[in-house]
């Protein structure tokens, strides 16, 4: 039975990402974000879901938001337009 136990130790999510932070607050790419939002949206679709849950996924879903649009400000200010003459400009 101790393969069975390291097994499922195996399986579970790690309490801590290298640098130290909850695996919920390190930075992740907007598609991570996007499908973390698909799977909340689809969550309060359906109708078994409780009230109190609905509010929790409700809670959820906008901090998603936030880090997406906190990732995509980011990555606009970044965008670099090519100018006629060659140069780069930053995008505004």
């Amino acid at each position: 039975m101790p393969e069975l136990k390291a097994d499922t130790e195996k399986n579970q999510a790690p309490t801590a990402t290298p640098d130290g932070k909850p695996p919920e607050d390190r930075e992740r790419p907007l598609e991570e974000l996007f499908d973390d939002l698909d799977g909340i949206l689809s969550a309060m679709g359906d109708r078994e879901v409780t009230l109190e849950d609905a509010f929790s996924l409700y809670e959820k879903g906008m901090k998603k938001i936030r880090q997406c649009n906190e990732k995509l400000d980011l990555v606009e200010k970044k965008m670099l337009v090519i100018a006629q003459d060659g140069t780069e400009e930053i995008f505004s």
